[in-house]
Formats: C-alpha cells, sequence, structure tokens
C-alpha cells in the first residue's frame, strides 16, 4: 500500500522537527538558524505595487560569485538546514543563480527559489529544479491586464511566466522529481477579482499548491494596508480552497490574513533560528530592519566578512539579545506580519505562556519543506 505524503504546511511553521534547536536557543545557547532566507541581488525586473523590499532600500556592492558560493559553503559549515532565495530581490537577476542552487544542493542544504519567474531560462530548468527543494512562483493577477498593473511589467511578461510554469512541471514530471512547485498570491483587498480566477489557474497548471497570503506593511503603514478589509474576502477565499484538487491545494494563510496585523508578542525570537540577508550582502536579522536607518540592528555584509565569522562573532549575539530584550518591543518597533511570525509567536508561547512544542507522530515522516521553518 501506497503511504500518502504528508500535506504541506502552508500556514505554520515546523519548529516541532527542530526541537533540540529550538531548546538549545531557549537555553541561551548560540545556535545556527535553521533556515536562511535571502536574495542574491536587491535588483528586480518587476514593480510590484505591494513590494515591501522597495522600503528598505540599503546600499550595497553587487554579489559576486565568490562571496555568493562562499556564504552557502559558511552556512553548510555551520550547521544551516536550508536556504531560500526569496529576501528583497529577484535572484533570476543575478548571473551566479544556478552556480548557487548547485553549490548550495552539493553542499547538503535543501535550497529554494521563489521568483516571478520572468527571467528563468526555460532551458535551465533540467539542470535547477533537482537541486531544488521547492519553486514558487509569485502570481498575484490570473488575466495579463491586471497582471501587468499589479505586477508592474508588460502583458507580455504574463504568457512568458504561464510558459515556464508549464514547462517547470512538465520537466518535473519527466524527471521524477520530488520538486514541489507552488505559486503564491499577494493578496491586497483590491486584488479581490483576481482570487477565483487565480484558482482556477493553478489547477489548470497542474501546480502543487497556490496560497494566497497577506501583505506586510511597515511601522509607518506606507503600503497603505487595510487590515480590517480582509474580513469581507472570506467568502472567495473559501470558495478558491473548495476548488482543490488531489494534485493542487488551494490554500489562504488564514492566521494572518484575520489577524488584523496584531502581533501578539511583544519580543523578537525567531531570527537566530530564521535569519535573512539582503540582496545586498547585508546581514540585519530579518527583512524588516534592512534599511539603512535601522543601522543599529545591522551586523555586517558577507561581501565583506564572511558569514561564519559574522554569526561567531559578538555583534551577532548582541543584536539578537537586544531584540529579545525589554528594550525592543515588536509591536510598535516593527512592519507587520514579518516572515518569523509563526515562529516568534511559538516561541514567545514556549518562554511566556506555558506553550509546548506538539510531538510529532513516532515513526512519521516529515513534513515537506521541514527545514525551511
Amino acid at each position: 500500500m501506497t503511504v500518502p505524503a504528508p500535506p504541506l504546511i502552508l500556514d505554520g511553521h515546523k519548529l516541532a522537527w527542530h526541537r533540540e534547536r529550538v531548546e538549545a536557543l531557549l537555553a541561551g545557547e548560540r545556535v545556527a538558524p535553521v533556515t536562511i532566507d535571502c536574495a542574491l541581488t536587491r535588483a528586480c525586473s518587476y514593480g510590484c505595487v505591494y513590494c515591501y523590499g522597495q522600503l528598505q532600500h540599503n546600499p550595497g556592492p553587487p554579489l559576486t560569485r565568490d562571496v555568493i558560493l562562499r556564504l552557502l559553503d559558511d552556512a553548510a559549515d555551520v550547521g544551516v538546514k536550508a536556504v531560500s532565495f526569496v529576501s528583497d530581490g529577484e535572484s533570476t537577476c543575478s548571473p551566479h543563480l544556478e552556480a548557487a542552487l548547485l553549490r548550495g544542493r552539493a553542499n547538503g542544504l535543501d535550497m529554494a527559489l521563489g521568483t516571478n519567474g520572468f527571467l528563468l531560462q526555460d532551458d535551465r530548468l533540467e539542470a535547477i529544479l533537482p537541486a531544488l527543494t521547492y519553486l514558487r512562483f509569485n502570481i498575484s493577477a490570473a488575466e495579463p491586464a491586471r497582471y501587468a498593473e499589479i505586477h508592474g511589467c508588460a502583458q507580455a511578461c504574463f504568457h512568458k511566466v504561464l510558459g515556464t510554469i508549464r514547462r517547470a512541471v512538465a520537466v518535473k514530471r519527466a524527471m521524477r522529481l520530488n520538486t514541489t512547485i507552488g505559486l503564491q498570491m499577494v493578496l491586497l483587498p483590491a486584488f479581490a477579482d483576481q482570487i477565483l480566477p487565480l484558482a482556477r489557474l493553478a489547477v489548470a497548471l497542474e501546480v502543487d499548491y497556490l496560497v494566497i497570503k497577506h501583505c506586510s506593511d511597515d511601522e509607518a503603514g506606507r503600503l497603505g494596508v487595510d487590515y480590517t478589509a480582509y474580513a469581507g474576502l472570506e467568502p472567495l477565499l473559501h470558495q478558491a480552497e473548495a476548488l482543490s484538487t488531489p494534485g493542487c491545494q488551494v490554500r489562504a494563510k488564514w492566521s494572518k490574513i484575520l489577524s488584523g496585523g496584531v502581533r501578539t508578542y511583544a519580543r523578537c525570537y525567531g531570527p537566530p533560528l530564521m535569519l535573512q540577508l539582503s540582496g545586498s550582502g547585508l546581514v540585519a536579522p530579518c527583512g524588516m530592519l534592512f534599511h539603512a536607518r535601522y543601522a543599529r540592528y545591522h551586523i555586517g555584509n558577507i561581501a565583506v566578512t564572511p558569514f561564519k565569522m559574522l554569526w561567531q562573532g559578538d555583534r551577532y549575539w548582541e543584536v539578537m539579545r537586544h531584540i529579545a530584550s525589554d528594550a525592543f518591543d515588536a509591536r510598535r518597533m516593527c512592519g507587520s506580519l514579518c516572515l518569523q511570525h509563526k515562529v516568534n509567536e511559538c516561541l514567545w508561547s514556549l518562554r511566556h505562556e506555558g506553550g509546548s512544542l506538539p510531538e510529532p507522530p513516532p515513526d512519521a515522516a516529515p513534513p515537506p519543506h521541514h527545514h525551511f521553518i
């Protein structure tokens, strides 16, 4: 009998599969991140209206091949489990993407790529897909005109990206890969007309999932996200989820979409386990602190100092201790619903509310992408 694969966790965290590292962090030990989320450049081929990266400008030289490969060597050496090329830039703009993916995989790291897909070369998919745990296409519209409007590009880009998605699915099947191929919709209330068309498109493309997520905003609300308006989208989101098939999950990130943009925790404990690097090479606890005005939280730059030395250094841990102290309040000093949000909720509960990590069933396989916490 074939045992079905565990479902994808698209709204939550996977800390239960990293219990030893969580316990070591809570005991005050210096631990390596389980996951590093980074970009290979701050450049982007699109101009998405919801882009948080535009609010976090920080100067830095282009990352060279040697710097990128050294990062991946250092990450594996210190005990990082997974690296996702997402963060604040479009990594397909870097000429070193393929080399980076292959180096990370050769080092034993789980590798992932989030991309708009426009510059992804169809004839290189056979080379890079085997190195990827997952490939995620960021797409917030299912119609060319709306796609161009939302993503700040030409309508022709829509057709190219759909062709690349179809090619990726075909390559995965032909090569019998375990690589997950998914779509992500960043949802603003003004995009409600695209929810159901995009769900239907995901099913038609035969990707593994479509996840519909909130839009983060900074502490000044400069993107103007109206979190109260998300509640009115519930019926549409339930209809979209009902379009799921056995081969394609359609899921909304309910815990964030219906949160009102409010954090329930005051301290930031997540970055030591889930670190972010800017496409400029900047090492900071998270993407919400990349901007030059947050220099108080900047640790260094991998173009200047190898990541392993930064992680071993006192500055790294001084910053981590500061954001976990009473001198920092994540409720008012950060933007909304960050990458580490679910991890922070769990760690706050463990530290302050008597919470506990669930015990995975004995002998059960970990969920897909469990190193991407």
